[in-house]
């Protein structure tokens, strides 16, 4: 085992060299194969290592927001933890940053929590900490976070389905994509990105159907999405003015409408108390309480995989064609159409059959 070089501009000099060697003498007394120790990582600080794990997640988030909040958590959060190295972070250390955002905001201090103990695990797994994670939940901050189980979620603001009808005859009285993005999402019960991110290769015309690949739905399955007379009218109309990819195109070339686009919309029509992802709500919502649509089905529409692991494993299908009966009936709702109070479907059926 070479200690270093005795020339060079790295040179090594007898007393250190010495020293160097008392070292991997006591290594081996103990039991310790030093040319392993060598090859083991570096001591990284924390900020390496929160880092590390941001990069690694980067490719798995699905939107902005998502990474904006977790940087935000990790580099301004928890700037105290920076310097420090990985395997020096203490409990102390880990209350002092996550306490104080819990007694401003509990919600957000949830979140912080976890960040932090999958900062931590990180360095564990890559073998630079050892021991109880200091940001643990079971035994820590279970215990300094008293009443954190009854902290109520906050629900996206969803319009009362009652007043939809009406909200979409006005809303097709404004020329506008972003108008026509909304109405769009309203009544294919999609999230706001999915719609926004929408491109003309997904649009099956001939057989009604909207096909969104995995990698842009949140729980990373492909969902396929019938669609209805009024949102083929709504497509066939943007088609007709299409230069670009995008089904709904934003200003700036090659990019699609903002994200923000339809909140704003909602906002300057005075309806700025709720937001587009809640007509997701205000869809399943009308489900349960006016048809007699089984909840597999509703929730198919959703692109949610309801049912425990073994359902799951077993419950393969999307109900695809239940849902081309559901979605019209949605759409006549939404028109305004009285016809569309209940869904024709036995209640014996369910999503897998």
């Amino acid at each position: 085992m070479s200690l270093g070089s005795a020339a060079g501009a790295q040179a090594l000099d007898l007393a250190d060299a010495r020293k160097e060697a008392d070292i991997v003498r006591s290594q081996i007394s103990a039991g310790i194969d030093p040319l392993a120790e060598r090859k083991k990582e570096a001591p990284k600080t924390f900020l390496q290592v929160a880092e590390m794990l941001l990069s690694k997640l980067a490719p798995t988030w699905k939107s902005h927001k998502t990474a904006e909040q977790w940087r935000k958590s990790l580099l301004n959060d928890c700037k105290p933890l920076h310097e420090l190295q990985v395997q020096a972070v203490t409990e102390a250390d880990c209350r002092k940053v996550v306490m104080p955002v819990w007694e401003k905001t509990p919600e957000t201090g949830l979140r912080l929590r976890r960040r932090l103990e999958r900062v931590l695990s990180h360095a564990e797994a890559l073998g630079m900490r050892e021991g109880r994670n200091p940001a643990r939940w079971d035994g820590h901050f279970k215990e300094a976070m008293v009443g954190a189980n009854k902290i109520e979620r906050k629900h996206f603001p969803a319009m009362p389905y009652a007043d939809i009808p009406s909200f979409i005859l006005q809303l097709q009285q404004i020329d506008s994509i972003s108008a026509r993005a909304l109405e769009f999402t309203i009544l294919t019960a999609a999230r706001s990105n999915e719609t926004l991110g929408a491109v003309w290769s997904e649009i099956d015309f001939d057989n009604a159907l909207w096909s969104i690949p995995a990698k842009r739905m949140k729980n990373n399955h492909e969902h396929i999405v019938p669609l209805t007379d009024r949102v083929l009218e709504i497509l066939r109309a943007m088609h007709e003015i299409r230069h670009s990819d995008y089904v709904f195109p934003g200003k700036r070339p090659k990019r699609p409408l903002s994200n923000m686009s339809m909140t704003m919309l909602m906002r300057r029509m005075g309806f700025g108390d709720y937001v587009p992802h809640g007509f997701r709500a205000s869809f399943r919502t009308r489900c349960g309480d006016k048809t007699n649509v089984s909840r597999e089905v509703a929730e198919a529409a959703l692109s949610h995989r309801v049912g425990s692991a073994v359902e799951l494993a077993y419950s393969r299908g999307d109900a695809l064609e239940k849902r081309c009966k559901l979605m019209p009936l949605w759409s006549d709702y939404c028109a305004g159409k009285s016809s569309a109070s209940v869904v024709p479907f036995p209640q014996s059926l369910n999503a897998s059959e």
